[in-house]
């Protein structure tokens, strides 16, 4: 499975890390293009190549790891988002002091699915730090714990395997309107937390 990673700040980092570790090929993007990627790709090491968003966008399945304020203008980079697979790991606030975005009482995946129409989206690798996100999933006589939510089934479920594959232990929140409410930082109660599954 290929997984494109648009955003290559700490989160799509890390997650990058991760899903590399556990053998999936990867594209990582971002705003500035391709050639601005070499050294990230270096880093990262493994089966990852730079692309455009466009060609990120492309792949079986896409992690959207943008800052809340450039959200609008790349979703309409990409034309048609009918029947993706998106992670959303997006946390709804603005800088520079990074308060919650104003959302009217609404959980913030909501809003980004309005966003990017036809897409079947999933909540799921915001509630860590990148530092932890990237750290091993594996403690002790356990796995760490990851928050995921969405309304599509057979999406949840693609989402699940890439998160059992890394080593976490996936926790279903339920959709993305209840599940999203839980799991977004700062308003939520499971951001921040360092759960382990024994």
């Amino acid at each position: 499975m290929r997984i494109g990673i648009i955003g290559s700040g700490g989160i799509g980092q890390a997650f990058a890390k991760q899903v590399l570790n556990a053998g999936y090929e990867v594209i990582i993007s971002n705003s500035r293009g391709a050639h601005s990627l070499g050294e990230v790709v270096k880093q990262l090491g493994g089966n990852v190549r730079p692309g455009s968003v466009e060609e990120a966008a492309a792949s079986e399945v896409i992690f959207l790891a943008v800052p809340w304020i450039h959200l609008p203008s790349v979703a309409k980079q990409i034309t048609n988002w009918s029947g993706k697979i998106v992670i959303d790991p997006i946390n709804p606030v603005v800088p520079p002091d990074y308060k919650m975005a104003e959302l009217h009482g609404r959980a913030s995946s909501e809003i980004v699915q309005e966003m990017l129409p036809g897409a079947k989206l999933v909540k799921a690798f915001n509630t860590f730090t990148p530092q932890l996100l990237e750290a091993s999933p594996i403690e002790g006589n356990g796995h760490r714990v990851l928050f995921y939510c969405g309304d599509d089934v057979s999406a949840k479920a693609i989402v699940k395997s890439i998160i059992d594959k890394i080593g976490f232990a996936g926790v279903d929140t339920g959709t993305l309107k209840e599940g999203a409410l839980l799991q977004q930082y700062p308003s939520g109660p499971l951001p921040g937390l360092n759960l382990i599954s024994l």
